[in-house]
């Protein structure tokens, strides 16, 4: 079995449009044949108007290697060089602001040259990307050339969820058009899905394809409770098995494309976590194992302002129970920014309250460069490593060395072997503390190359032919 991205859908929850919030005494189970010929129609018609249909294009270089023979190209009578093909992608949308702000996935437009909006009435607009988001796969998407009020969702507070509550999909699957499927939650929180860096996910039954990512999941008041962008399945269809990326999360991308930022701000902790596991569970005297254990703490970080400590078992966050360190990421990533978070941890059998501040990580002294000597790096940007770069390819921020941010494909460092978050501490001898240390070790000619780097946590030497 995959776990497979989708392309744009929608989700509603039982209740009336009118209705009051939902809590867990106004849920009741159908008692007579006229409750079930309820409809979801007024719901759907209430939600159609702001979910949208999203067509991403980009031009791709198809390079035939025979291409480049004189000789075949003679022979044959074709030209040489590179042939240009636009590939296309489909996903869906949705509109959360009336100026023409759309969220979406990321990966449904990432990489493209060109974006376009359909709306439920059929009009096309062209579409610029305002912020995009690989940690939540997440973008924001504005309409161009529009001087109108568009109808939007509002955001829900997916904490609220429960379990069994009824959900309905709306997307374009396949292309075929907008789409309407319901079902319920099937489970919440959760964090083996393996797609983002923050795994919270919702998960439904509610019938989800290729062609849903980026999709509204809405509630029975009409009030969006997720955004589709995965699939659980064996044949690249829908299994029942659905996940959205929680209203929560949305809302703090979403807030960060309003105020003019190209990047999220979010808290950031300043500290490595571990789950934890039965043997760790049995040592510390636990009885189930649960909670995220504290490993690493970055200086000056709001962690170590707080007075985190190394093995400090983090239990709950504002009375929220923690699980594991990706529920603890998603409870601390969606907290707004400016005053603090009650984080409780376990310390030698005694829980301590602490107050950690609600700060974003200092971003000063990347320097990020890209490498273009001829050198087993060429092709590699490289940067040195800030709190934000750290936190975002969860590295350790005191880590001396500098981190690879990106490979250009068929670049010589791609060759080689180099991927993102590897870290370079050495190279011929020589220690790595700074971009610029790199620049200058590879500008110089070498038959050899013995270059140190670390990679998940392994110190790896290796020696290159120059």
């Amino acid at each position: 079995m995959i776990v497979s991205r989708i392309f744009g859908l929608a989700v509603l929850s039982f209740a009336t449009l009118a209705a009051a919030p939902v809590v867990a005494q106004d849920r009741v189970v159908p008692s007579s044949m006229n409750q079930l010929r309820l409809s979801y129609a007024p719901i759907v018609q209430h939600v159609q108007p702001a979910v949208v249909n999203v067509y991403a294009a980009k031009i791709v270089q198809n390079r035939n290697p025979l291409l480049d023979d004189p000789i075949f190209r003679r022979f044959f009578g074709v030209p040489g060089g590179q042939q240009e093909q636009m590939q296309r992608s489909l996903g869906s949308g949705v509109l959360v602001d009336s100026s023409g702000l759309v969220v979406t996935n990321n990966h449904v437009i990432e990489g493209a040259d060109q974006v376009k909006v359909s709306l439920s009435d059929k009009r096309e607009f062209e579409a610029e990307i305002v912020l995009k988001d690989s940690r939540t796969d997440l973008a924001v998407l504005r309409l161009k050339g529009t001087h109108e009020k568009f109808p939007t969702l509002d955001l829900a507070n997916s904490d609220e969820l429960q379990v069994g509550d009824v959900v309905l999909a709306i997307g374009n699957p396949f292309g075929v058009g907008q789409t309407v499927t319901h079902g319920i939650v099937s489970a919440l929180a959760r964090t083996q899905v393996g797609i983002t860096d923050y795994q919270f996910f919702i998960q439904t039954d509610a019938a989800i394809n290729p062609g849903n990512s980026g999709g509204a999941l809405v509630d029975m008041q009409g009030k969006l409770v997720g955004l589709n962008t995965a699939i659980f399945s064996r044949s690249g269809g829908s299994q029942g098995i659905g996940f959205a990326i929680p209203a929560n999360m949305v809302r703090v991308v979403v807030a960060s494309a309003k105020s003019g930022g190209k990047a999220v701000r979010r808290p950031w902790l300043g500290a490595r976590l571990q789950a934890v596991t039965p043997e760790i569970a049995e040592t510390l005297g636990l009885p189930r194992p649960s909670g995220a254990l504290v490993t690493n703490i970055a200086p000056n970080s709001p962690a170590a302002k707080a007075g985190m400590k190394v093995s400090d078992l983090i239990v709950s966050i504002d009375g929220q129970n923690v699980d594991d360190p990706n529920g603890f990421d998603y409870r601390f990533a969606t907290r707004p920014l400016g005053g603090t978070a009650q984080v409780d941890v376990r310390r030698q059998n005694v829980v301590i309250k602490l107050k950690v501040p609600l700060e974003v990580a200092p971003d000063t002294g990347r320097d990020e460069i890209e490498l273009k000597s001829r050198s087993p790096f060429q092709g590699a940007r490289v940067a040195n490593i800030s709190p934000a770069l750290a936190d975002e390819l969860r590295l350790d921020s005191n880590v001396e060395g500098v981190v690879v941010t990106a490979v250009a494909d068929n670049a010589l460092a791609s060759n080689v072997g180099f991927q993102k978050g590897d870290i370079i501490t050495a190279v011929n001898g020589k220690t790595i503390a700074k971009t610029s240390d790199l620049e200058q070790v590879t500008s110089e000619p070498a038959r050899l190359w013995r270059i140190t780097i670390i990679r998940g946590g392994q110190r790896i030497n290796v020696t290159l032919g120059g």
